[in-house]
């Protein structure tokens, strides 16, 4: 099976991969740099490529997805700042600015 060969894959799998590289060219990422992450996610969830059938490959584990948007959940700008605030005065005061 020569490199990039999607045969092995599921038509889930390939949806997925599609639905991903969507979600990546939304976000500004070129289409082909887009399409090699969104592979390279569903490799990582899925193992690689499935075959169909009834108890036939592993469960997904959507460790890739799993943090989904939660990024910007971190806090509001006053607490990030002031978190920034409290970490450089520890710094300072140990001696490691």
């Amino acid at each position: 099976m020569p490199r990039g060969d999607k045969s092995a894959y599921t038509d889930k799998q390939k949806r997925k991969a599609e639905h991903i590289a969507e979600g990546y060219e939304d976000r500004g990422v070129p289409a082909k740099r887009a399409k090699a992450r969104a592979w390279a996610t569903v490799n990582k969830e899925s193992g690689g490529g499935n075959k169909s059938g009834s108890g036939r490959g592993k469960p997904d584990t959507h460790v890739s997805s799993s943090r989904g948007g939660r990024a910007q959940e971190s806090g509001s700008a006053e607490q990030r700042s002031a978190a920034a605030r409290k970490g450089w005065d520890t710094r300072r005061r140990r001696g490691n600015a």
